[in-house]
């Protein structure tokens, strides 16, 4: 069994042994990020993960002999560059295999859409469907990437949150001055981008994405290859307002300097997380696996000194950071009675709900698809990317999320399918290969049975599957084997709550200074000594980085003051 984790001869007992000065709670790519930038600011840190491997969501695991999955995130591009550059990533093993074309969708009617980096191959395939799409999409492409560099001194920023707690003279006043030196380069920010600019950036922010679509393209296909970006990992249509934010969300990203592209990592995802943890341990830190937190330790009602393993080991810190879930951190790890009650009820009552099942396949040759006879004998353009599978428009869309609304998994399923053995060679055998399958809108709790149920769920996995073979005829007769994780197995596997991907729902009432919740977005919590560095946390969801490296950063302040 090919596994990604660490060979430590420290345990879990060891640690009780001395006092550490910070603990991490989960060993996802946030946690370790977290854990790599307090270790190098000199202080003692250690890592406590639940499962046997490091990565989170972020894992790669051998499920089938020689097919390595990248089993729960499959694409890399949000990792935030600072990271790679601080924390020397590539020299860690980091290695980013650039997509090009890094979009297909196949058409039922025999024509096809590609998309990619190369303005004028954009051109010519959107021209097959529009002249006038053609024109306006580098335009729109222009817009974008000028909203995602209004973003990302956001996104590497803790938000100016109002002061929480006694603190000294000199204390309150530098909180005062990064507050204002925060919202005055928002300000900057803003007048460089003009009015005209700010209002187009507040529309793209309230309106659903179909509307955002609508007012740029004509063509159908067009419009539905770009709304998946806005309803990917969430339980959202199209129609929904604020859809247009995920959408931004998921192209706000880049590989090597390159805005909007995303790659694929040679050995899987679990690779980013071991170039992390490497990173890490070289800083000093202790990673350990099969160490699940209990309980936090409370002192005093409101001060965080440590955890407690589901051993039975107590383990004493001068802070925790958490890099699980909000709710398992707020609702499972934290004693009863001893948070604020509106800042349980506020967490209890966030929204977690997820509509997204991952299909990992074993497959012993490539799909055929029947519109696109381009003559490559094996990986072609069409195999490159991103496969979009069932939304050739808006509509199929929203249908496919109304189902899941009312308790059914989507009769005709919106795909997305990706291959990264075509361009990764150390994930598969020769002549085989590795293909992920993120699908939606699968209901955490169906109506009409149960994910528990073996038939049950392989039947939807054969509806998926039968869904492909309309467009790459015999796709189902090539599976050698898969791994399915609907929502239930999500939660419980890679602890995500409710199966949401995102650490919770990324609607515009749960982003900036209300992530987590209103009142406390800058990774403090009501108590004292405790931190959120996960997905939880701003700016939010997607092997980011962003949260781990900004908690650290508060946790590094209030620690040397």
């Amino acid at each position: 069994m090919w596994r990604r984790t660490f060979c430590s001869t420290t345990t879990a007992a060891t640690l009780a042994n001395k006092k550490w000065d910070a603990l991490v709670i989960g060993g996802g790519h946030n946690g370790l990020t977290a854990a790599a930038y307090l270790a190098q600011s000199g202080l003692s840190v250690a890592v406590l993960e639940r499962r046997h491997l490091i990565g989170g969501a972020a894992v790669t695991e051998e499920l089938i002999p020689g097919f390595k999955f990248s089993r729960c995130s499959y694409l890399q591009s949000l990792l935030r560059p600072s990271i790679i550059r601080d924390l020397e990533l590539h020299r860690h093993g980091l290695k980013l295999l650039k997509r090009n074309p890094s979009s297909f969708t196949p058409c039922s009617d025999g024509r096809y859409l590609l998309l990619g980096s190369d303005a004028e191959m954009n051109r010519l395939e959107i021209s097959k469907f529009s002249e006038r799409d053609a024109e306006a999409y580098p335009r729109y492409e222009n817009q974008l990437e000028k909203f995602c560099r209004f973003m990302d001194p956001l996104i590497d920023s803790s938000p100016p949150e109002a002061h929480q707690g006694v603190s000294s003279f000199n204390s309150r006043l530098k909180h005062k001055l990064q507050k204002s030196e925060f919202w005055a380069h928002c300000l900057h920010q803003s007048v460089s981008m003009g009015q005209q600019g700010l209002v187009d950036f507040m529309d793209l922010l309230l309106s659903p994405a179909s509307k955002v679509l609508n007012n740029w393209f004509e063509s159908e296909v067009l419009k539905a290859t770009l709304a998946t970006d806005a309803v990917i990992g969430t339980t959202t249509s199209a129609h929904s307002p604020g859809s247009g934010y995920v959408l931004l969300h998921h192209v706000m990203g880049e590989t090597d300097g390159h805005r909007g592209i995303w790659s694929y990592v040679e050995g899987g995802m679990g690779s980013v997380s071991l170039a992390i943890g490497k990173a890490a341990k070289e800083a000093g830190a202790t990673i350990v696996t099969d160490a699940e937190v209990s309980k936090m330790m409370i002192e005093d009602s409101d001060r965080v000194t440590g955890v407690i393993l589901a051993d039975g080991t107590k383990i004493p810190s001068s802070v925790v950071l958490s890099n699980a879930t909000a709710y398992k951190t707020f609702m499972e790890l934290v004693p009863e009675n001893v948070l604020p009650e509106d800042f349980s009820r506020a967490i209890k009552h966030s929204d977690y709900s997820s509509a997204t099942t991952k299909i990992n396949l074993a497959v012993d040759k490539l799909p055929q698809f029947r519109c696109c006879n381009i003559g490559y004998p094996e990986a072609g353009p069409q195999h490159m990317g991103t496969i979009h599978i069932g939304s050739e428009t808006i509509e199929e869309i929203e249908t496919a999320c109304q189902e899941a609304r009312n308790g059914l998994p989507s009769r005709r399923p919106v795909i997305e399918m990706t291959i990264p053995s075509v361009l990764d060679k150390t994930i598969s055998p020769p002549g085989k290969h590795v293909i992920n399958l993120f699908v939606q809108f699968t209901p955490y709790k169906p109506n009409d049975g149960s994910w528990e149920d073996a038939a049950y769920r392989e039947s939807f996995a054969q509806r998926c599957f039968n869904l492909i073979d309309e467009y790459a005829p015999g796709f189902s007769s090539s599976v050698i084997g898969y791994d399915m994780l609907a929502p239930p197995d999500l939660e419980r596997i890679i602890g995500l709550t409710g199966g949401n991907i995102f650490h919770g729902a990324m609607g515009l009432d749960s982003l900036f200074l209300m992530r987590p919740v209103k009142g406390w977005s800058n990774y403090r919590t009501p108590l004292r000594g405790l931190y959120l560095c996960g997905s939880g946390a701003h700016p939010g969801g997607g092997v980011m980085g962003a949260p781990g490296r900004n908690a650290a950063r508060v946790v590094i302040d209030d620690i040397k003051g």
